[in-house]
């Protein structure tokens, strides 16, 4: 009893607002899903799994996520080879690195939807400028104003963001491979790119599957930077799921189709990082 008692003192707080935070709203959707609303101060009404079959025949749900998956597929290669460029970079006896590590860090303290207006900035003023100056046609185009370029400008500010938060996650793992190994595989004649393609890069699987992880789950659910940079636009071009959600629920008063979609999206994303991390650890256990 006592045993009892000491660990809910302990994991109790935990628990209650992991339920008032997480798990009571996630239900609360859930619910929300077989209901619909008229209006958003109608009297509920059992729908069933009517909002599941409209939310699944949406054509425009599943147009933003096609778009966000090739966003996720994107945003995952570069930000991780970005991050990890950046730590061996910063680990290599770089003069002066703990100054970069700090620079290269700073931009994920930004908030998402601060770094996304500044970009539009960057993006609809700083850019054309430059390029008419240094007569560079990629500068002065309208980046925003394209579809594909949109798309792209979203993917650069994405990996802006976070390659230097993934860079630390890197440091911890080039800084525990063991130096023995590196100098024996010296030694025996192993030169750099030897090096690190048989020797660093295996030995960072464990860092890699977390960073691969927190890439799939903030790609998937990106939204504040989506709203602030492009607003979806032009014309719908760059709306990704999440965003698509909010405005199925919010603008068009469709909470129970929202939720569902929700619910669904939840479920692909909780679908896609099992599977990323079941396969990495099988990779790192092997390695």
């Amino acid at each position: 009893m006592k045993r009892l008692g000491n660990q809910l003192f302990f994991t109790g707080p935990t628990m209650i607002f992991f339920s008032i935070a997480l798990l009571i709203p996630f239900v609360y959707g859930f619910y929300l899903t077989l209901m619909k609303m008229a209006t958003p101060v109608s009297p509920m009404e059992y729908a069933g799994v009517e909002n599941y079959l409209r939310a699944i025949r949406d054509n425009k749900f599943w147009d933003s996520m096609w778009l966000t998956i090739k966003y996720v597929g994107a945003t995952i290669v570069l930000v991780n080879v970005t991050g990890f460029a950046l730590a061996y970079l910063v680990t290599s006896g770089l003069r002066k690195q703990n100054f970069f590590r700090t620079a290269f860090f700073t931009p994920n303290l930004i908030g998402g939807l601060v770094l996304g207006y500044i970009w539009q900035f960057i993006f609809v003023r700083s850019l054309p400028t430059l390029g008419e100056k240094l007569g560079v046609e990629l500068f002065r185009l309208g980046w925003l104003g394209d579809a594909n370029l949109a798309f792209w400008a979203l993917v650069i500010v994405t990996v802006w963001q976070s390659a230097g938060y993934m860079m630390i996650i890197f440091i911890a793992g080039l800084i525990s491979i063991p130096r023995d190994v590196i100098e024996a595989s010296t030694i025996d004649g192993a030169n750099s790119w030897q090096r690190l393609t048989r020797m660093t890069i295996p030995l960072m699987v464990p860092a890699f599957v977390i960073t691969v992880f927190l890439s799939l789950k903030n790609a998937f659910m990106v939204y504040d930077l989506n709203f602030a940079l492009t607003g979806g636009g032009p014309y719908d071009s760059t709306k990704m799921v999440s965003m698509h959600v909010v405005q199925k629920a919010f603008i068009e008063n469709n909470y129970g189709v929202g939720q569902a979609e929700a619910i669904i999206l939840f479920v692909i994303v909780a679908v896609v990082t099992g599977v990323q991390v079941y396969y990495s650890k099988k990779m790192e256990v092997s390695g």
